[in-house]
Order: structure tokens, then C-alpha cells, then sequence
């Protein structure tokens, strides 16, 4: 009985010691944690963590059977275990700190260190900009004429148009008729739009990490799929089997516009930052506005 007395003293005394700070950083570390088993999770990294717990258990039991050479070999290994995760782990390192880039706060961050804000001449550039390529897409749904327009917003994408070749041009119908004519050599790429020019055509996008992804799609929505997955750009797509119109933002799918709603999320996104909201309502989009906080509409 006095054993357990002590015990709960114990506790009670530790209890005594703990501050705010030490509550903060408990649950911090607890976040980290758990942020990191949910990264790996059903992925390959999932796997070598898992060969790193074994590891791990056969140092600890080489170092209680006095297994000198075994204890010396993986000391050595944990001592450069930083590198080595730092090169096995890269991709889903990668993929953490783009996660991180894209929540609400790294995007408020980008804005208010890189983005300043647009002027009149800007925001009528990428206004035509948003019209060329909607009527553009609207041709090209009659026509079944394949297509992939990327519309950079605030993550730049030279590394993606790199791959491509670099036109810096203004935006017309003919234009777009010229670089998706099929049997132009950048027919099969992506062009990405910079603040309202044509920045670069034949642009190779990754494609979705998705496995939960329709099957029937095609390498064009996938590929628009894997970029919205991984920066904030909007990514139009047109089928060249069915002609539908789509919208990939943010690693979602939106399909069955029209010009006129294609024209209107458009602006919202690249202009008017999000104030109106699609509503998915069976195959179609209907459109609405959120109020603004003066209560216009």
C-alpha cells in the first residue's frame, strides 16, 4: 500500500513540474508525429520505415546481448541516419513540404513576401487571357480537339516549363488553334499561361500519385490531376474523345462546363480569389456567389 502511495506521489510531483510550455511542446511533437505516420501511410515509405523499426530492434537487442561488432555496425549506420533518410525518403519529404506550401498559411506567406498586388493592366491580361483560352476550349469541345492549359497562380512553374519550349506570347484563339492542332509538334504538352501570356507550350506535367483515380480517364486529366495535386494552378482540360471540359485545382476534378461557367470560376480563381463556388449538381455545375462582407454580391 505504501508502494502505491509513493507511486501516486511520484506522479503527483511530476505533474507539479510540468508548465504551459512543456504542455505546448508535447502536443507538437505529438502533431509531428502523427503527421508523419499519416505521410507514409499505404505508401512504399511505409515499408522502409518499417525496416528502419527492425533495425532499430536489432541494435537494442545487440546492445544488451554484448554483441560488440554488431552494436559498432549499427551505431554507425544511425550516425549518418539523417542522410539516409534524407535520400531514401525524398519524395515524400518533397511531397510534405508542398502540402505544407499549399495550406492557408504558406499560401498567405508566398503572397505577402512574393505576390504583390495586381495592377488594373495585370488583371485585364488575364482576364483576356482567361477568354482566349474558353473560347479556345469551347472550339475544341466541338471539334474533339485535345487540350491542356495551365494557369499559373501563385507557385511558379518554371521547372515544368522547362521542359517545354518557352513562346512568351499574348493569348489568342488562333494561337491556341495553332499549338493543339494535332499535328503540331506541341500538340501533345501542356501550355502554361503567365500572368495573361502564353509563357510556354509543350510542357510535360507529372502525373497523378492518385490510385483512386477513374479509370477511364485519360493521360491528359491525369496529368492535370498529378500538377494540381502538387502546386495551386488551375489546369483546363479538354477531351479529345468526349469534347467535356474540365478544371483540375487542388488535386479535384471538375467537369461538364460550359464557356460561360469556365470564364466565371476562372476569374475566380486567378482574379477575384474564390467568391463565387461551384456546386456539383448531378453531371452539371450550377453557379453561386458567396457575399462579399459588404454585402453585395
Amino acid at each position: 500500500m505504501s508502494f502505491l502511495l509513493q507511486l501516486m506521489n511520484d506522479i503527483l510531483a511530476v505533474f507539479r513540474t510540468i508548465q504551459f510550455k512543456d504542455i505546448v511542446d508535447i502536443v507538437a511533437i505529438t502533431f509531428i508525429i502523427f503527421s508523419l505516420f499519416k505521410l507514409v501511410k499505404e505508401t512504399r515509405a511505409e515499408q522502409l520505415l518499417k525496416g528502419v523499426i527492425i533495425l532499430l530492434a536489432v541494435y537494442l537487442l545487440s546492445s544488451v546481448f554484448g554483441l560488440t561488432m554488431m552494436s559498432s555496425l549499427m551505431r554507425l549506420l544511425f550516425e549518418f541516419s539523417v542522410l539516409i533518410i534524407a535520400i531514401i525518403f525524398q519524395p515524400e519529404i518533397r511531397k510534405a513540404l508542398e502540402r505544407i506550401g499549399q495550406t492557408n498559411l504558406g499560401r498567405r506567406y508566398i503572397k505577402f513576401f512574393f505576390k504583390s498586388g495586381k495592377t488594373d493592366e495585370e488583371v485585364d491580361a488575364i482576364r483576356r487571357s482567361i477568354v482566349h483560352a474558353s473560347d479556345a476550349a469551347n472550339i475544341f469541345s466541338g471539334s474533339k480537339t485535345g487540350a491542356l492549359i495551365v494557369f499559373e497562380r501563385n507557385i511558379k512553374l518554371s521547372d515544368i516549363a522547362d521542359t517545354g519550349t518557352i513562346l512568351d506570347s499574348n493569348p489568342s484563339v488562333a494561337l491556341f488553334g495553332n499549338i493543339f492542332f494535332n499535328k503540331a509538334p506541341l500538340h501533345d504538352g501542356a501550355t502554361i499561361i503567365r500572368d495573361g501570356r502564353i509563357y510556354a507550350s509543350g510542357c510535360i506535367l507529372p502525373l497523378t500519385s492518385n490510385k483512386g483515380v477513374d479509370i477511364n480517364l485519360g493521360t491528359r486529366h491525369r496529368a492535370a490531376l498529378g500538377l494540381s495535386e502538387i502546386s495551386d494552378a488551375a489546369i483546363l482540360v479538354v477531351s479529345e474523345e468526349t469534347g467535356n471540359i474540365s478544371l483540375a485545382v487542388n488535386g479535384v476534378l471538375y467537369r461538364d462546363y460550359t464557356r460561360e461557367t469556365l470564364i466565371a470560376k476562372l476569374e475566380d480563381l486567378l482574379i477575384y480569389d474564390n467568391t463565387r463556388v461551384y456546386v456539383k449538381n448531378s453531371s452539371k455545375f450550377s453557379l453561386k456567389r458567396k457575399e462579399n462582407k459588404d454585402g453585395r454580391k
